[in-house]
């Protein structure tokens, strides 16, 4: 069988699947999450050993070390994968739900009513916790999942997909709830994309050219997940020391993720006084620092930034910082012309400045006083999350259990006919 038909039969067995997991107990999606966690967690030493695998073959390509730290996986970061699987487990059950409900002067009583998406294809690179977060998410929301890792993470997404795999057909769920598309193939992509016969929803998670590819050859809807450009803008009435803390955890926290700061923005009233310790701290941890020309005048070692850097997510150490003349306004309009409308924030003690910038920044999230580092669906409360949403339509920001569904109307009568 070639590779269009081997995934032509995933996705005919994802649809059946797709049926038959709208009707099964919550009870047993969440207990099957548990069992799941708990097989990841007893092969942990196993897969340690498929990442190192992983790893390896990064090092020899030479990768960054924040996209190998996105790839990295280690005790830690294995026991946090299944106590996400466990709090999506405890989640309420977004399948069923009454949203609405009201009567017709006719007698027909109407209720809109929450159901799964159907099957959900996942695309995505280097991170191999994707494979747990997107398991256990589609299945609390009672889809089926098509799952199909980067080169980059192979040997480790595979291992977890298998042993998720494994304890779900111990725990009787359908076959077809999960599967993997088994090659690194570029074609694959391909032809998932064309599978609207079988597919519900594609999620795309990785660089700008896999997101543009997905978009631009789709024949299913995309829930988009496009560049973390993200900005903390520093307001002239604002805390030095907060101002720092903020910022230094924005950026070098973990600068490989998407909601990492990549662009620090100022106002010029203040540069003097508060810059100085963030770039002593930035550059202490090793963050290249890019700037305009004005702050490069406090400190002659920074870079001097140019137009492309306001619009680069750098997925590393680098920040560039602009000072801002023209306060908040000025602030709102650099994001909303370079940003990706994924996360931004303000350090402010301003009230009114700052719900004018919380109102006017057009991203999906929007934050006051904190790091942007806490765009996470598990900081969100949600267990983990799929993706961060950049689009409108179907699901914007974190989406997690109840973006993952869909509704229906239930139409009751007694009789009724239409004269």
């Amino acid at each position: 069988m070639g590779l269009k038909e081997t995934i032509n039969e995933i996705g005919k067995k994802a649809k059946k699947a797709s049926f038959e997991l709208a009707m099964v107990d919550d009870k047993i999606k969440s207990l099957s999450l548990v069992n799941a966690s708990k097989e990841l967690m007893r092969n942990k030493k196993n897969i340690l050993s498929e990442n190192k695998k992983d790893v390896s073959r990064a090092l020899k390509k030479k990768l960054s070390k924040a996209l190998i730290d996105r790839l990295l996986l280690d005790s830690d970061r294995i026991d946090s994968i299944c106590k996400g699987m466990e709090d999506i487990s405890k989640l309420t059950n977004p399948v069923g739900k009454k949203l609405s409900s009201w009567g017709r002067p006719n007698g027909l009583k109407i209720e809109k009513v929450s159901v799964p998406l159907g099957v959900i294809g996942v695309i995505y690179e280097s991170r191999p916790n994707v494979s747990a977060d997107a398991a256990a998410l589609c299945l609390k929301s009672s889809n089926a999942t098509i799952l199909r890792g980067g080169s980059e993470s192979f040997y480790s997404s595979s291992i977890i997909i298998n042993l998720i795999n494994k304890s779900f057909r111990k725990s009787g769920l359908p076959s077809g709830t999960l599967q993997n598309i088994p090659t690194t193939e570029r074609e694959a992509v391909g032809h998932l994309l064309k599978l609207d016969k079988y597919v519900d929803v594609i999620v795309p998670r990785g660089g700008k050219s896999l997101i543009e590819r997905v978009s631009r050859e789709s024949r299913i809807h995309v829930i988009k997940h496009l560049d973390g450009i993200c900005h903390t803008y520093i307001n002239k009435n604002s805390n030095k020391e907060i101002s720092k803390n903020i910022v230094v955890n924005a950026k070098m926290r973990r600068p490989g993720i998407c909601g990492a700061t990549e662009t620090l923005l100022i106002d010029y009233e203040i540069i003097e006084s508060h810059l100085p310790p963030i770039i002593y701290k930035l550059k202490e941890l090793g963050c290249e620092i890019r700037a305009d020309r004005p702050i490069c005048k406090i400190d002659p070692s920074l870079k001097l930034a140019n137009e492309k850097d306001w619009s680069t997510e750098y997925l590393d150490s680098i920040i560039s910082i602009k000072s801002l003349k023209g306060g908040v306004s000025e602030a709102i309009d650099h994001i909303n012309k370079y940003g990706s409308n994924h996360t931004d924030a303000i350090i402010s003690n301003d009230k009114k400045v700052v719900e004018f910038f919380l109102n006017k920044v057009d991203s999906g999230i929007v934050m006051h006083n904190t790091s942007t580092q806490f765009a996470d669906g598990g900081e969100f409360g949600m267990g983990a999350e799929i993706g961060i949403s950049t689009s409108k339509l179907h699901a914007r920001g974190p989406v997690g259990v109840s973006q993952l569904t869909s509704f229906k109307y239930k139409v009751r009568g007694n009789g009724q006919i239409r004269p």
